[in-house]
């Protein structure tokens, strides 16, 4: 009996090898079919390209990844980089390589800040962590966990994501070019943000912080990080 469990758990645990292994030789080198190395644009351990805005892999969820690249490759979401890619992975492949990229060590999270302390001058870090509900702004870390963290396969982490990349998916939702989401709540979301202040909340789960500049600044809509009107 307990050789059986033995020789099934080995089974098991060689199958699971077998993905990341596949997963990892896609990501290192990509495909006999011509899908590119991720690590070209995403880095060599997963961390993304803030100078050319590619997001970074590690650490994110495996369901969430699998289902962009199903997203990319039915064209459900657009890309032109990743649109070509996605449609020559079989897959297993797409769900191999999400795999390998939420088995990599995450970068460090945002320092959650505490309600109390948040300032409405620091407009990243306000509606990061406070949100506007007298305007039906939620705040990001209602969906995303503390610290941009992320929270199971539907929200993604932001913390550790080039700022460059937030502030594009940012305005994609908002101009109706990227694809609602659960409920559709970001292009909802994204809405309610000022261009100024998208720049501000990348930067700060970007881990840059707000530019000095953007501190006490009045959105062009004529209204403070609190919601209240200049």
């Amino acid at each position: 009996m307990c050789l059986a469990i033995a020789s099934t758990l080995l089974a098991m645990s060689s199958a699971h090898a077998d993905d990341l292994t596949a997963g990892q030789t896609i990501a290192m080198q990509g495909t006999a079919k011509g899908v590119a190395a991720c690590i070209s644009c995403h880095g060599a351990k997963g961390e993304g390209n803030a100078a050319a805005s590619f997001p970074r892999l590690a650490g994110v969820s495996a369901p969430y990844l699998s289902a962009q690249l199903v997203a990319f490759a039915d064209g459900t979401r657009q890309s032109p980089i990743m649109q070509p890619l996605a449609k020559l992975l079989s897959a297993s492949e797409r769900n191999d390589v999400a795999q390998y990229f939420a088995g990599l060590q995450p970068p460090p999270g945002v320092t959650a800040n505490d309600n109390e302390s948040v300032k409405p001058s620091d407009v990243g870090a306000w509606i990061a962590n406070r949100g506007r509900w007298n305007e039906g702004l939620p705040a990001c870390v209602q969906c995303h966990g503390p610290g941009g963290m992320g929270v199971g396969a539907t929200f993604p982490p932001l913390a550790g994501q080039p700022a460059s990349y937030i502030a594009s998916q940012l305005h994609s939702w908002k101009s109706g070019i990227r694809p609602p989401g659960p409920m559709a709540l970001m292009p909802a979301v994204a809405s309610k943000l000022s261009d100024t202040e998208i720049t501000a909340v990348a930067a700060y789960y970007g881990g840059g912080g707000a530019p000095a500049e953007m501190k006490s600044e009045v959105t062009s809509e004529g209204t403070s990080a609190n919601g209240s009107k200049q």
